[in-house]
């Protein structure tokens, strides 16, 4: 069931007949494409950010998962081929490297291209340059890959022996040069609009890119050990400790400054972020949000019923 601007997806009455037994949805900016339980694709929305899938539904079949950008889609099938639509640009065509696009296991995107992984470790790139759609400068170095996390325009890849490669726009942490000799024994990458923090086997944390938005974490680098969760908002990060503090850096207006919270960030389990803010669920329950008071979703502060919470999304 769908509602809301009719250009944007909002309306989905030509194909609502389709839409029966579906299992998983994905969504670029202005388009949906969802998977049915026979492995077949229904797309509704702009048709030039994916919405209209005509082209491709002959390969639109035994489909198992789907990755979305701004404006394309990339299905991942059962046997491990990608079937992609949408903006050519943005990657919406995959001709170029459709021959290195076998057993493909993971997609991952930014807002203008894909990176995929193969079974063997090697990552394929196609979309945007501008957007880290061109790894041809780091082709040779992306084998064994074994995870990929992006920026708004840029990939960083870890390899199994825990070395970063990353490529794409300099500004949004595509060069990782100033750090290179710390990304070590690198676990899991998160990323805000414009940079990158990596947390080590060790604890501590590595960052790049842009500096407002989180790449430079020199004022807190004494605090970011015993890390062992990362969270990331539009602008800012929040590192989760082993003894249940928060540490956060990067711009106050997007929960870089978690000062006027700081002496709730106790206990804490968990923590999610939307663009402009955080919030930490805690052991008891209790949940404490820090960041852009007036940005959509946050807590009000007479929130009574944020107590015995679970999870948080």
């Amino acid at each position: 069931v769908t509602w809301g601007h009719p250009r944007r997806g909002g309306d989905s009455r030509a194909v609502q007949e389709q839409l029966r037994d579906v299992e998983q949805i994905q969504a670029t900016n202005l388009a949906f494409a969802a998977i049915r339980r026979n492995g077949s694709v229904v797309t509704w929305g702009d048709e030039f950010s994916g919405g209209d899938s005509s082209q491709r539904q002959s390969e639109l079949q035994n489909v198992q998962k789907i990755q979305a950008n701004h404006f394309s889609f990339a299905a991942v099938r059962s046997d491990g081929s990608v079937v992609t639509w949408g903006s050519p640009q943005s990657g919406g065509d995959c001709s170029v490297v459709r021959p290195l696009l076998r057993c493909v296991r993971h997609v991952q995107c930014s807002e203008g291209a894909f990176v995929a992984i193969c079974a063997d470790g090697r990552a394929v790139a196609w979309g945007n340059p501008h957007f880290g759609g061109d790894s041809s400068g780091v082709s040779d170095l992306l084998t064994n890959v074994s995870q990929i996390q992006a920026t708004d325009a840029a990939f960083a890849a870890i390899r199994a022996d825990g070395s970063v490669i990353t490529w794409g726009e300099e500004f949004s942490g595509g060069d990782s040069t100033p750090v290179l000799k710390q990304l070590t024994t690198v676990q899991k990458i998160q990323a805000s609009r414009f940079a990158f923090a990596a947390l080590r086997a060790d604890g501590t944390v590595v960052t790049w890119g842009e500096a407002a938005c989180g790449g430079d974490s020199a004022e807190v680098a004494g605090q970011l050990v015993d890390v062992h969760e990362i969270q990331a908002s539009r602008a800012a990060f929040a590192a989760l400790r082993r003894d249940g503090s928060v540490v956060t850096w990067g711009r106050s207006d997007c929960g870089g400054d978690s000062t006027a919270a700081r002496s709730q960030l106790q206990g804490v389990q968990q923590i999610q972020a939307s663009s402009h803010a955080f919030a930490a669920l805690r052991a008891d329950g209790s949940v404490v949000a820090w960041g852009d008071p007036d940005a959509p979703g946050f807590p009000p502060e007479s929130a009574e019923e944020l107590k015995d919470v679970r999870e948080i999304q």
